[in-house]
């Protein structure tokens, strides 16, 4: 996997630096940024939004099968622990994604359930639902 690169390029935006491709990522100005980029959570969710989508095609691909479009929509929040019953976390709070699906062509039923399952199976979705290790240095 390439390498990315994460500069500030003022208080708050930040200049992204991913193989061949360049962009922002900032707050919004309610927030004490400029809003010249989407914000973290944003791309996260753009992350797991382009791999469910890509996922699904690659699969719906490999079987033949009608599927003209994907179109997934995302939301973050944060829920109290309460609210969750399979929740095994001290915080009080959990982060929730809630992801939406829509799949275009003539697709029965048999293989939009299957589509939904291969979703799960999305290589983001998979970090985001382990555990993840994140190794830190400084100079």
């Amino acid at each position: 996997m390439a390498e990315v690169i994460v500069s500030s390029d003022g208080y708050l935006r930040q200049r992204i630096e991913a193989g061949n491709h360049i962009f922002s990522a900032d707050e919004a100005r309610s927030a004490g940024g400029s809003d010249s980029g989407p914000d973290p959570y944003s791309l996260l969710l753009s992350s797991l939004g382009a791999c469910t989508a890509m996922t699904i095609q690659i699969y719906a691909h490999r079987k033949a099968w009608p599927l003209e479009k994907v179109q997934v929509r995302l939301q973050h929040s944060r829920i109290h622990a309460e609210d969750c019953e399979s929740c095994d976390n001290e915080r009080g709070s959990l982060d929730q994604i809630r992801r939406h699906i829509l799949l275009v062509g003539n697709l029965s039923e048999e293989q939009r359930t299957r589509l939904l399952e291969i979703a799960k199976r999305c290589p983001v979705h998979r970090t985001l639902t382990s555990a993840v290790s994140i190794v830190d240095s400084v100079d």
